[in-house]
């Protein structure tokens, strides 16, 4: 028998559009939502559940009641959330905003004194008495 040689052939895939979260977003910015999911993450078990909300909140001052709370865990996911979850709810929440840069920019034309601050009644005039209503 005449021994043949198998051609190998590659196909290249086509290319999809990615549904990857973590292609949304830069390592800088992928960081700093770890950073805030394990501050989230009370107990440091990877999860945010309806316990790490309840411990979050007290450390602000605030005690929301439990329907409160198992209404952001059944919005979000349902029972608990991963980091991969987080950051996807994060990417839907900015999906179509400004970049950072932009709203920094913006942000910088309201801060008359350069502080970092806009006075709460220069906002709330602007918001009612300036662009879109």
């Amino acid at each position: 028998m005449a021994s043949r040689k198998t051609k190998k052939t590659t196909k290249k895939r086509a290319q999809r559009a990615t549904s990857n979260v973590f292609a949304m977003f830069d390592q800088t910015q992928i960081q700093e939502f770890k950073e805030a999911f394990n501050m989230i993450d009370q107990n440091r078990d990877g999860f945010i559940d309806k316990e790490d909300l309840k411990d979050m909140y007290a450390s602000l001052g605030k005690s929301p009641n439990d329907q409160f709370l198992d209404d952001m865990i059944e919005e979000a996911s349902g029972s608990t959330i991963n980091f991969t979850m987080f950051l996807t709810l994060f990417g839907e929440k900015l999906n179509g905003t400004d970049p950072e840069d932009v709203i920094k920019n913006a942000f910088g034309c309201f801060d008359e004194e350069g502080d970092g601050r806009i006075h709460e009644d220069k906002l709330c005039d602007m918001l009612t008495s300036v662009g879109d209503r």
